[in-house]
């Protein structure tokens, strides 16, 4: 009886909607209908499904009345989730106002001069690029050129300075050598760093400051010495050897403790004579290890290429194009340690 009662109200209330307000709930209804009979195995809404009630909502004041399928609020939530997707598709497809944003390609040309020019400001940047044909402004790179990269690291700026002095840098320092008795040599060598040429190296088994000043006479016979002469803080290098380097018109100037690293040229060279030479043979007397460190030099200077010399020699060996009728043959340095290889017809 009940049931009966419920169903004639709701005949009555639906004699007084309007005919908009039937079709669009018959159509609500359909639609869930649709939706519980396509269960697989429960009912699922698709995408168009959840656009259809968005509309509703957004063109029907008694949605809420025909909605069985699901909450309001879950309505509401795809409601709010399609503005959010339609703001963000909008935001990033929409022509952005004001100057056309400049290219990678120049941004990236921006940071290289700054970075490989300190001292360069805007103006000059800008006047760089219009050089190159690119139309930008100037206002332009100087917002670029305060979103680049810092100075570069002080390692890095101490470098282009020994590279913008080193025609007047010299460095020397000693090195040890075990012998066949077991006994230590103590290898000494000056060496530049215009051109990694070794310009002198002794060896001996008792250092002194006597003998020290002795070789740096030898080194520099002709009063002829470098503006600045490096070395550690070796005992052996004590107040004599100041005081005889100030003589010869050269500065003393000393590295810091435990910083060998200061001294990079010289360290490089002993590494490089340790690395292709003493560790494969061994020393008999201070005779032999003169001998075999005169052949190294000798290699090292006409034959060894160096990568900080663009992989040319530090005596400037010439480099020659392969003709058809030429060959290479090999040439033995060192008893056979190393090679050297040249064009013969």
């Amino acid at each position: 009886m009940f049931h009966l009662l419920r169903l004639l109200l709701g005949s009555l209330i639906r004699l007084l909607y309007s005919r908009r307000d039937l079709m669009l709930e018959n159509l609500a209804l359909r639609q869930q209908l649709a939706v519980f009979k396509a269960r697989n195995p429960r009912p699922g809404l698709s995408a168009s499904d959840k656009l259809f009630w968005v509309l509703a909502r957004r063109f029907w004041t008694g949605w809420r009345k025909a909605l069985v399928v699901v909450t309001p609020e879950t309505v509401v939530r795809w409601h709010r989730a399609g503005f959010r997707l339609y703001w963000t598709w909008l935001s990033r497809h929409k022509a952005r106002p004001g100057r056309k944003r400049i290219s990678k390609e120049v941004r990236e040309l921006i940071f290289q001069m700054v970075a490989g020019n300190p001292t360069w400001g805007a103006p000059r940047i800008h006047g760089e690029l219009q050089m190159l044909g690119f139309e930008i402004s100037e206002r332009t790179v100087s917002r670029w050129v305060r979103h680049a990269p810092r100075k570069p690291e002080p390692a890095q700026r101490w470098r282009a300075f020994l590279r913008n002095h080193r025609e007047v840098i010299a460095a020397m320092d000693f090195f040890t050598v075990p012998t066949f008795t077991f006994s230590v040599l103590y290898c000494f060598f000056v060496i530049s760093h215009d051109r990694r040429r070794i310009l002198h190296f002794n060896v001996t088994s008792h250092p002194t400051s006597a003998w020290v000043v002795q070789q740096l006479r030898e080194t520099f016979p002709y009063e002829s010495p470098p503006k600045y002469l490096i070395f550690d803080r070796d005992a052996k290098f004590g107040p004599e050897i100041v005081a005889a380097v100030q003589a010869m018109g050269s500065k003393p100037t000393r590295t810091s403790f435990r910083s060998p690293w200061q001294n990079g040229v010289a360290e490089r060279w002993v590494e490089s004579c340790r690395r292709d030479l003493l560790d494969h043979v061994i020393a008999f007397n201070e005779r032999h290890l003169w001998r075999l460190l005169a052949e190294y030099v000798c290699y090292y200077h006409e034959d060894r290429t160096h990568l900080g010399l663009q992989k040319e020699t530090p005596l400037r060996r010439v480099a020659r194009s392969r003709g058809d009728s030429e060959r290479v043959i090999s040439r033995s340095r060192l008893g056979g340690l190393h090679h050297r290889y040249d064009l013969v017809a």
